[in-house]
């Protein structure tokens, strides 16, 4: 089926006018339908666009142009992204019928390569949660087992390139939420180092985290996409002004002389025990693969949650203070003054999850309290990255889990926030120090759900992190694996036989 191959591949089929567009498109669709009642995994559909963009993918293709490589790919994007005449709800009711006058700066780039956009995924409200349980309008589920979150923030946008209701997709990562999704849903997500990509159109979370990047099928589609939208941009303060390399160049499949280091930290007693086990099963196929690896140490990682939970609301706290039921987006109706209106639009409109960050980062930033926890979270962030440095003058990547366990059941967490927080606790250090990741599928456990392996570098090093997750996956089946989804069947959970 059309809809099951890659980005890379369905390339190679469209400029060679094996097949059109338009029939990729229709294929995505006739998938989306079959499928998308069972895994909730969009918003919002655009197929009148979609269409239209197919049809002048093949105008192009049929006049014999150059080209390029995500030309005609249907590609869902996560709705915290603006889309220009599409609506963006962060999955919240307070925006839920704000439509963008403009598009995101990687919205724009994606245009110029001439995609199809296929729609607004389902995440957690404003990117806050681990679980896309958060979400306003409805719960994502897993394509291994329905029973189960498939992560989060960005749970929607990991779900449909795992169910194949997207080509690839894109995501937003600020403490983990493209990297965790994409191992529970057994796809490829990677966050690049902070300001590689612009964040004009990115509606923010917490502005010093928050990241845009890529979930597919594979790690050449991730150096496609990352192709297309990593670069300097003068709408975004925070963008690095730096050359983009052509990420597929790093496609190696050699990993020889290359040191990976394994934290020893990650390793805990309280780690899944199968998830460990895969884990170091990945990693001994590098290094059987020529790789050196050895022990190292991050000794501030034991820090980087209550770091996290205490910049992210506090950055929160800041940036949804606009969401006031004035300029855009939900009003209360007929308060009685104007205080009333701000109290009543917020309280009615902002989620639970939503709400008690916002409390969190507000007491963090009040006075008395901002040198007790903001300031001191800033120090200790400091020295968290001072570990990753130290770190990096000794190997080139750093391998871990990235989740601490596989997906859980829908709703057993909801009632327990400290242990929904945990479920970043191997990805927020990478966030804190602005570093590249990548999540690659590298097994399952026996009940059949995925397990992800971490990939670290230093800033600005994606071409190691893909060269070495590229030469695992050449070597390895894991990400040819697909859910056995039978949308047609009662029972929906499917594990591996």
């Amino acid at each position: 089926m059309l809809y099951e191959l890659t980005a890379h591949a369905l390339h190679e089929k469209l400029k060679a006018r094996e097949i059109t567009a338009v029939e990729l498109a229709e294929s995505i669709y006739a998938r989306i339908d079959a499928v998308e009642p069972h895994v909730k995994g969009y918003l919002t559909l655009t197929k009148d666009i979609a269409l239209e963009q197919a049809h002048a993918a093949d105008a192009g293709f049929q006049n014999g142009d150059d080209m390029p490589p995500l030309a005609g790919i249907p590609i869902a994007i996560k709705d915290v992204i603006c889309t220009k005449g599409v609506r963006t709800t962060c999955a919240s009711k307070i925006l839920e019928t704000f439509v963008p006058p403009y598009d995101a700066t990687v919205m724009a780039k994606l245009n110029e390569q001439g995609i199809v956009m296929l729609g607004k995924t389902n995440m957690d409200e404003f990117a806050m949660g681990s679980s896309t349980e958060n979400s306003a309008y409805q719960i994502t589920h897993n394509p291994w087992d329905l029973d189960t979150i498939p992560g989060g923030s960005s749970g929607g946008s990991a779900a449909v390139v795992s169910a194949d209701t997207a080509i690839c997709s894109l995501g937003s990562d600020t403490g983990g939420s493209i990297r965790q999704p994409a191992a529970l849903c057994g796809v490829v997500g990677m966050k690049p180092t902070y300001g590689r990509v612009s964040r004009y159109g990115l509606v923010a979370f917490a502005s010093s985290l928050d990241q845009i990047g890529p979930f597919t099928k594979d790690v050449t589609d991730c150096a496609l996409l990352l192709n297309a939208i990593c670069g300097s941009d003068t709408m975004d303060a925070t963008s690095i002004d730096a050359p983009v390399p052509d990420f597929t160049q790093s496609l190696i499949n050699d990993v020889e002389g290359m040191k990976i280091g394994i934290p020893k930290e990650y390793f805990t007693p309280t780690l899944d025990t199968e998830i460990a086990d895969r884990v170091h099963a990945a990693v001994a196929v590098l290094e059987q693969l020529g790789a050196t690896v050895e022990e190292i140490s991050l000794p501030h990682t034991e820090y980087a949650i209550a770091t996290y939970y205490i910049i992210a609301p506090a950055e929160a706290s800041a940036n949804l203070a606009r969401y006031d039921g004035v300029r855009y987006g939900y009003r209360n109706e007929n308060p009685e003054d104007l205080i009333t209106m701000y109290k009543k639009t917020r309280s009615q409109a902002f989620g639970e999850e939503v709400k008690r960050r916002i409390m969190i980062g507000t007491f963090a930033l009040s006075a008395g309290y901002q040198d007790a926890y903001y300031k001191k979270a800033q120090k200790a962030r400091t020295l968290i990255k001072s570990d990753f440095d130290a770190a990096f003058e000794k190997v080139d990547v750093i391998a871990t889990p990235t989740s601490p366990t596989p997906a859980f059941k829908i709703g057993e967490r909801t009632a327990d926030p400290l242990q929904m927080y945990l479920s970043d606790v191997m990805t927020t250090p990478a966030s804190h120090a602005g570093l590249p990741g990548i999540s690659i599928p590298c097994g399952f456990v026996p009940s059949g759900l995925p397990v992800g392996l971490q990939l670290l570098g230093a800033p600005m090093a994606e071409e190691k992190v893909l060269r070495v997750a590229y030469t695992f996956e050449q070597n390895t089946e894991h990400h040819l694996q697909k859910p056995k989804f039978y949308p047609n069947f009662a029972d929906t959970r499917q594990n591996l036989s």
